[in-house]
């Protein structure tokens, strides 16, 4: 497998996760008491997953200077 491909595994993997994450933080704040602790914490998650996303994407794509 050539870094390309391992690059668009990882992402597509990431993606995944992130949209767990988003349904597990609506979940938590749907209950009637919800943990707000947990919350906080998944949402810095799911902000280090789409850091690390934008910096597998931009490997992808690199930028090109016109």
């Amino acid at each position: 497998m050539d870094a390309e491909e391992e690059i668009s595994r990882r992402l597509a993997l990431l993606r995944t996760e992130h949209r767990d994450l988003d349904a597990a933080i609506q979940a938590l704040g749907d209950l009637p008491q919800p943990d707000q602790l947990q919350i906080a914490r998944l949402k810095k998650r799911k902000l280090r997953i789409k850091d690390e996303i934008s910096v597998l994407g931009d490997t992808l794509i690199p930028d090109i200077i016109a």
